[in-house]
């Protein structure tokens, strides 16, 4: 079976008025989609991200270049991820459908390459 990755896209702005009620009824909604994909045997793993952007690495001239994350001025972020298994395209389509997250942001979905 194929595995895929949700690369989960937001706007921080989309949550950030949010109560602490309604930030909790969020990561309820998402415990409980990815107890869904748990228990159909499809979830691989999953984790949120922090939201101050990271880091970003390359190698330019010989030297480990450094610098702080992708967003410092983009306006999304990339909040988390989750790796599930799926036939195909379509149904990892069907498995994410109904993903909470798709109410505040989008979701970049990827087959991994196995090697």
């Amino acid at each position: 079976m194929a595995k895929f990755v949700l690369i989960l896209r937001e706007t921080p702005a989309a949550t950030a008025a949010l109560s602490p009620a309604e930030m909790q009824a969020c990561i309820e909604e998402y415990m409980a989609w990815s107890a869904k994909l748990a228990q159909a045997g499809r979830l691989i793993g999953g984790e949120k991200l922090m939201d101050e952007g990271g880091r970003r690495l390359k190698r330019q001239e010989g030297r480990l270049l450094v610098t702080d994350g992708p967003y410092t001025e983009a306006k999304d972020v990339i909040g988390g991820l989750f790796i599930i298994e799926a036939a195909d395209y379509a149904e990892a389509e069907g498995l994410v459908a109904d993903c909470p997250h798709l109410a505040i942001g989008e979701i970049e979905l990827r087959q991994i390459h196995e090697l």
